[in-house]
């Protein structure tokens, strides 16, 4: 599996539609300086100079999905107090999350509070309750459950021990899941893998999978006999073992194992890394990827946001990023996901700069190109260039196109001159991208009129202008494709 395509996957993550359900829980943050110990006892005395709270447990592999750009519906259990209260509000004020919380009468949220000085964790403090939800409780999370069944792609047990996941929830939650079709995976937390009989894929790391099986998984040769110990009491299709800096080992239930090596260029934490790589590894899945390709994506994933520090996410672009970066080193910074082109051009607006605008295939750059660009700057302080993505690049020209892909061909159009910055857009137009960018000068050759070029009327109608470039003649992609094809039949 190519990084390549693992690009293509990402792209289609936007349609992936995951149900989550497990303990959520609030994780606060009180952090400050600890210049002395207490007079009274050995400890530091922190005086607190920030707090904070984020997303935790399941809530924070919600966050994940919709983070990757993708749809999550969270179930889970929440008391009637403050921190379910703000857990709550948090859930509601998040993009591409629908909460489905169940409400605990008398139960606390689960609420983890860290006292840190720096980056030094001083003390944590643990507010919860692990009884297994049971009666009415239980009864409440399968009805939700089943409600929200019919929009779901695949299923993701995020089971923390806190209560959820008991007796009572789990394994009537697998049936009925199966049962409508959905692939099931479970992250699990129990010391008895057959708890969870009759999921899809397991994704237990290393000390769950020890515990599990009495198999140390630390290299690959253990790693593989420990997951298939686990797949004997899940009967599911795969187990993948997370081993931390050893990266991961796939084992499906035919075939060899694949051992996937970290793909971590820094670590500052590894709080939630394990919620960012079942999150993408789901969400990969629900958007019709391959096991093994869906694992792959996860790794890369987790390989990101291990590099952050404390509970954090890896957003779509950072993982494209993060994908393209081995072959981007020489684009010096040029190519960039939309999000952060329209963070540049409102810097450049700032400094009084006007913004110009072209786009195309580019699959191999001539002369009519060259031109075009060179006079598309001259017309502007700054130009962005953006670039039918492969996907899209395929459906205009045909399944033989692009000759080069979508990094190579960023890599070389971030290399020209007269370039400023470079994007992607995955749609059959550039209209959405230029409503986002809302360029000064929008550049296209002079084979188009006025009244063909996409999004021509929405730069004049805000005070801009429409350049159209003569094309140095003789000269085109397809006519030199073509020219190639027919030496080569000669």
């Amino acid at each position: 599996m190519t990084d390549r395509a693992l690009i293509e996957i990402v792209h289609r993550l936007h349609a992936a539609r995951v149900l989550v359900l497990g303990d959520v829980m609030l994780d606060r943050y009180v952090s400050g300086a600890a210049a002395r110990l207490s007079p009274e006892a050995p400890v530091p005395v922190l005086r607190p100079a920030h707090t904070g709270a984020r997303l935790g447990g399941a809530a924070n592999v919600a966050l994940n999905v919709a983070a990757l750009g993708a749809q999550a519906t969270l179930i889970g259990l929440v008391g009637e107090d403050e921190a379910g209260r703000q857990l709550a509000a948090m859930l509601n004020a998040a993009e591409r999350i629908s909460p489905r919380l169940v409400a605990a009468p008398g139960r606390p949220t689960t609420a983890k509070t860290r006292f840190l000085s720096g980056r030094h964790q001083l003390l944590r403090l643990d507010e919860e309750s692990t009884v297994p939800a049971d009666g009415p409780l239980a009864a409440a999370l399968l009805s939700a459950l089943e409600a929200a069944l019919a929009e779901a792609d695949i299923l993701i047990l995020s089971d923390y021990a806190k209560g959820v996941l008991g007796d009572a929830v789990l394994g009537p939650a697998i049936a009925r899941a199966r049962a409508a079709g959905l692939p099931v995976v479970a992250d699990p937390k129990r010391p008895d893998f057959t708890a969870y009989r009759g999921v899809t894929v397991l994704t237990p790391n290393e000390a769950e999978v020890r515990a599990a099986t009495h198999i140390d998984a630390a290299d690959d040769a253990e790693a593989d006999r420990a997951g298939r110990r686990a797949l004997e009491q899940t009967g599911g299709e795969a187990v993948l073992v997370t081993r931390s800096a050893a990266g991961l080992t796939l084992v499906p239930h035919n075939g060899p194992a694949l051992h996937l090596p970290t793909r971590a260029r820094e670590v500052a934490d590894v709080s939630g890394a394990g919620d960012t790589l079942v999150a993408t590894l789901v969400a990969a899945l629900a958007a019709g990827a391959a096991l093994a390709d869906a694992a792959a994506l996860a790794n890369a994933a987790a390989g990101v946001v291990v590099g952050k520090q404390g509970t954090a996410t890896v957003s779509r672009a950072e993982l494209l990023a993060a994908l393209r970066i081995d072959e981007l080193v020489a684009a010096e910074g040029k190519v960039v996901e939309p999000a952060e082109a329209e963070e540049r051009v409102a810097a450049w607006r700032t400094q009084g700069l006007r913004i110009g605008f072209a786009n195309g295939c580019f699959d191999l750059i001539h002369p009519g190109h060259v031109r075009l660009l060179r006079e598309a700057r001259a017309a502007c302080d700054r130009l962005i260039v953006a670039l039918n993505s492969d996907a899209s690049v395929r459906r205009l020209k045909g399944p033989a196109r692009p000759v080069q892909d979508e990094t190579a061909r960023a890599t070389v159009m971030a290399s020209l001159a007269p370039v400023d910055l470079v994007t992607l857009f995955d749609e059959d137009t550039p209209e959405a991208l230029i409503r986002l960018l809302r360029p000064d000068v929008l550049v296209k050759g002079s084979d188009y009129t006025l009244d063909q070029v996409v999004g021509g009327d929405l730069v004049q109608g805000w005070g801009g202008r429409v350049l159209l470039v003569d094309l140095a003649a003789g000269h085109s992609t397809s006519g030199t494709i073509r020219r190639m094809t027919q030496s080569g039949a000669g």
